[in-house]
């Protein structure tokens, strides 16, 4: 019997690694099934990875054999490229796709060299302002790259980049706190702390909390916390709740992550990418505390990005004390007209229709896409001679006639996407 021709176009995501990784992919896998398409999720071997796969519905996850780069292992970081390589060839000779999309991290090289080598078209995702090594790699060789902030425009090799913004799972919306803190099992009418390290950088942000309990339990009794520890240290912080008998939701993670944004008040927070997209996504004033082993510091340029628009508060972890975060968590609970202003200028950080964008992009018909920009001082050193962008060039004196989005560096360069669609 001769089998069923296929109509469904194919793509395949490379997300896995972390969760900013994963969830940014996801929301776009997840729009591009309500369009017809096939998704196909490459992750990585973490567990966090192959669970987080396993409840998602319509996608069929694969599993990729790559290794990170780290100094002095480049020989494992080779061997790993080439057996994941090898891997997605094997993969998509076998079903072909008509796109590769990856969100950054070690298991995007593998795919793209793969399927540009299929005849895919390939695009990539960078989150951060300062763009991760794969992608920087990897920029040069794709059809079209997307942006969440504009100043990672100008440190990508390409010509063609539009500021998308970050994808954000559907579910994470602004909600109304009573029933989010009920719903946890606190009370619905006290305000809330959220502290979540992400899934690398827990451990430190654990320690200033704990060293904080104490002077926060003396001076404001009303306050609850819902507490993200990871895995490793999930006994021990539940512990120093217990002792000063405070109501407090601990867990290692959390699968509803909208309830807990929902129930809070104030967060504390590392400055992946997608946790800054999720505080924007549902306006919550935060206390940033940058993961300082971060590739390339990204996270503190996340995190300075966001202050510098008001939309967060930054400490530096180096020599920062459980008091000072005491201090800084106290001030935005009594300040309703501080927490407010933050909460507009995060606003400023919410794209609600990026997964739709890059979806769109990714299955052909890309519009109502306005393009990123390169950082200030790229068009500097332009100076009036134009720089390529979106297949056309853009003159300094008429970039600065238009409108913007975030970055106080990029205000007056223009929104409307050019060049998208251009042969």
């Amino acid at each position: 019997m001769m089998g069923s021709r296929r109509t469904a176009p194919r793509v395949a995501i490379a997300c896995g690694g972390t969760g900013g990784h994963f969830f940014p992919g996801l929301a776009v896998g997840e729009t591009l099934l309500e369009r017809g398409v096939e998704v196909r999720l490459l992750i990585s071997a973490k567990p966090v990875d192959r669970q987080a796969a396993s409840t998602v519905p319509g996608m069929v996850a694969v599993t990729l054999p790559a290794v990170g780069y780290q100094i002095g292992r480049w020989r494992e970081f080779l061997a790993g490229l080439y057996r994941s390589y090898w891997c997605m060839c094997a993969e998509f000779r076998a079903r072909p796709v008509e796109a590769v999309l990856a969100f950054g991290g070690f298991t995007s090289a593998g795919p793209i060299l793969a399927g540009k080598a299929a005849g895919a078209r390939t695009y990539l995702h960078e989150a951060n302002s300062v763009p991760g090594r794969a992608n920087r790699w990897l920029a040069h060789g794709v059809d079209e790259a997307f942006v969440y902030f504009p100043e990672a425009a100008g440190r990508l090799w390409h010509t063609r980049v539009c500021q998308t913004g970050m994808p954000v799972r559907c579910q994470i919306e602004a909600l109304d706190p009573a029933p989010c803190r009920m719903a946890l099992g606190l009370a619905p009418d006290r305000p809330v702390l959220l502290v979540t390290g992400g899934s690398q950088g827990a451990s430190a942000l654990n320690e200033l909390a704990v060293q904080a309990l104490s002077e926060l339990t003396r001076f404001e009794p009303q306050l609850q916390f819902i507490h993200l520890t990871g895995a490793a240290d999930v006994e021990r912080v539940r512990e120093a709740y217990r002792r000063l008998g405070r109501s407090a939701v601990v867990r290692p993670f959390l699968t509803e992550m909208e309830l807990a944004l929902g129930a809070a008040t104030v967060a504390v927070c590392r400055a992946g990418a997608s946790s800054l997209a999720e505080l924007a996504a549902v306006r919550l004033p935060a206390i940033l505390i940058p993961y300082p082993a971060a590739a390339d510091n990204h996270q503190y340029h996340n995190a300075r990005a966001f202050a510098e628009l008001g939309a967060a508060r930054m400490l530096v972890q180096r020599g920062l004390t459980g008091a000072a975060v005491v201090g800084e968590v106290r001030r935005l609970l009594h300040d309703e007209v501080a927490r407010e202003r933050m909460s507009v200028a995060m606003a400023d950080w919410h794209f609600p229709g990026a997964a739709n964008r890059i979806a769109e992009a990714v299955s052909g018909g890309v519009t109502n896409c306005r393009p990123a920009v390169p950082g200030l001082s790229l068009l500097q050193r332009a100076a009036g001679e134009g720089v390529p962008f979106g297949g056309e060039a853009v003159g300094v004196a008429e970039a600065q006639s238009g409108g913007s989005r975030p970055g106080s560096a990029l205000a007056g360069l223009p929104r409307e996407c050019r060049g998208w669609g251009q042969g």
